[in-house]
């Protein structure tokens, strides 16, 4: 039975670097808003794709300054005194991202503190330390899904893709019809050449005339010309031009080859269709704003 996975379509999401539209920086800290991890959550593995449990959520300090008074940027205290509160909770969350069939997909598990310090109301001190928690909490256990959930920002803050391709993701394709020639040996009997079925008797060869001087083949039946393409040559060879026409569009011939090599373990010339596609696929989807 096939486990569940993920479509073509969400790994080749999941593989483009983050907009620069998402990142927010915070005391020159790169980082992601936790209602963007959860947009992005939507937008990939879909309303019903996806599940976020606490598993833990506890209080971890509270105290209460009876006479704290706001201070300006000298310093200075000014205002009346208020009882102040600071609260701290650590949160555990348990992500599960499913299939398109809702099947689980696979968990992670991480956890994080948050805390909310000086506040006038003691209830909104637990209210923001708590949700503070519990969204960073969630926003680390998405970013094992990658760049688009803040990976690459671990990176000094960078926007490039750090991924950028996964073993799990490149195994040998399943041989679409036009991509893998029928072997002369397994064609069946009549369709490609003029074998007759095996129960037919064979034809009874004709008397030689005389024995003509056999001249040598000077190339393969594929490279003469005017002979047929072998069975696939055509889709190979659009799917080819197709990736290099999107290469050129994005200004990325020159870089294409050694990409290819990286991403596919061997040169453009020894590529498949479907290999060609996916590098297309990747050059011509847009990320996320």
């Amino acid at each position: 039975m096939t486990g569940p996975k993920l479509t073509e379509q969400q790994v080749a999401f999941l593989l483009q670097p983050i907009s620069g539209k998402r990142v927010r920086n915070l005391r020159g800290m790169s980082h992601l808003e936790a209602w963007d991890v959860r947009r992005q959550l939507i937008r990939i593995f879909g309303f019903d794709g996806f599940t976020v449990e606490t598993v833990a959520l506890d209080l971890v300090h509270d105290h209460v300054n009876p006479k704290y008074r706001k201070k300006n940027k000298a310093g200075e205290e000014y205002g009346p005194a208020y009882p102040a509160w600071t609260v701290v909770y650590r949160a555990q969350v348990r992500l599960t991202v499913k299939a398109t069939d809702g099947r689980p997909l696979t968990v992670f598990e991480d956890a994080a503190a948050g805390d909310a310090i000086n506040q006038p109301s003691v209830g909104d001190a637990h209210d923001l330390a708590m949700k503070t928690a519990l969204s960073q909490a969630l926003k680390r256990c998405a970013v094992n899904l990658g760049d688009q959930f803040g990976l690459s920002l671990y990176n000094d803050g960078s926007q490039d893709a750090v991924v950028m391709r996964s073993l799990a993701y490149m195994g040998d394709p399943v041989p679409e019809a036009d991509d893998a020639p029928v072997k002369p040996e397994q064609a069946p009997p009549g369709e490609d050449d003029d074998t007759p079925p095996p129960s037919s008797p064979p034809p009874p060869a004709p008397a030689p005339a005389s024995a003509p001087t056999a001249v040598p083949d000077p190339a393969p039946a594929q490279q003469r010309p005017g002979a047929m393409p072998p069975a696939g040559a055509n889709e190979r060879q659009t799917a080819l031009d197709a990736m290099w026409d999107a290469a050129r569009a994005v200004n990325f011939a020159d870089g294409l080859p050694a990409q290819f090599v990286s991403a596919f373990g061997h040169p453009i010339d020894q590529g498949t269709a479907a290999e060609f596609r996916q590098a297309r696929d990747l050059m011509t989807g847009s990320a996320a704003a």
